[in-house]
């Protein structure tokens, strides 16, 4: 089994060769079958409870997730069900997720499957795409992970894997550099495990090293939550989940924050579809 370091001296000499992409799958799957991480949304093939999880994990911690997945596929088992809830009930079962905007996405997703699908998810990843807030790298996941189809793609612990191996000294590294590679290595016969290796290796990599995807040019440190809008949104829109038609200045009151930036805050929500006004007060639409 040849170590990380002979497998980037081999593709810096050679290219990506047969060898090459034999000798890093091998690495990766071994420490996949060695430390895999068990996780319920693997083991499905459900398109809907892979969007789930797939929208859940977006920017959130895996552990957190796994705290939320099983119970909101209680409250909403299908794509039926989630598509005919009250936006109200989606996003009481979503609270201590964040990023309440999913949500919101994640429901529309399932109205259109309803409505334009017949409750059944299309299979092209265009297709997947056309679906309310479903970018390039959900539609392909939920391909891959669903269908067991194999499309390249990126999200945050394969783009660590890829700078580790290829990049080793490159700084602001772009996706497009990485997506050749991901696609030359990839296991056409079973992309389902190969990503799920991927991403696991990347993790392990992240504890074991200084973070390699910090040489990403898509790097971003993520901003504290605390004393954050994104906390405060998520404050205004528990609260109106609490006691929908509370006013602009109730909630002022309540949170006991300056008006100016509460105010600021539910015209954002009302934008997004997350809050509307009703009388004097504000609800969930």
């Amino acid at each position: 089994m040849e170590t990380d370091a002979a497998i980037r001296e081999r593709y810096l000499a050679d290219g990506l060769t047969p060898h090459v992409v034999a000798a890093f799958r091998d690495l990766v799957y071994r420490h996949y079958r060695e430390n895999g991480r068990p996780m319920p949304w693997r083991e499905t093939r459900d398109p809907y409870r892979v969007l789930v999880s797939e929208v859940m994990l977006q920017q959130t911690q895996v552990e957190r997730v796994r705290t939320k997945y099983d119970a909101f596929l209680a409250r909403f088992p299908d794509t039926a069900a989630l598509a005919a809830a009250s936006l109200a009930d989606v996003l009481a079962a979503w609270q201590g997720l964040g990023y309440n905007r999913r949500a919101l996405a994640l429901k529309r997703a399932a109205e259109a499957v309803v409505a334009d699908h017949g409750g059944a998810f299309p299979r092209s990843v265009a297709a997947l795409e056309k679906l309310p807030g479903i970018g390039p790298y959900t539609a392909r996941a939920v391909a891959t992970f669903a269908w067991g189809e194999a499309h390249p793609f990126i999200e945050t612990n394969i783009r660590t894997v890829f700078i580790h191996f290829f990049f080793h000294d490159g700084d602001t590294v772009h996706d497009r550099e990485l997506l050749p590679l991901v696609a030359g290595t990839l296991d056409g016969d079973n992309p389902r495990d190969w990503f799920y290796a991927l991403m696991d290796y990347g993790v392990w990599l992240k504890k074991t090293l200084p973070n390699p995807g910090r040489r990403s040019a898509h790097h971003a440190r993520q901003s504290l939550f605390k004393g954050s809008n994104r906390e405060l949104r998520s404050r205004i829109l528990r609260e109106i989940l609490a006691a929908p038609g509370r006013t602009a200045a109730q909630l002022t009151e309540r949170l006991g924050e300056p008006a100016e930036r509460v105010t600021r805050n539910l015209e954002a929500l009302a934008a997004e579809g997350l809050v509307a006004a009703s009388g004097a007060g504000y609800r969930v639409p």
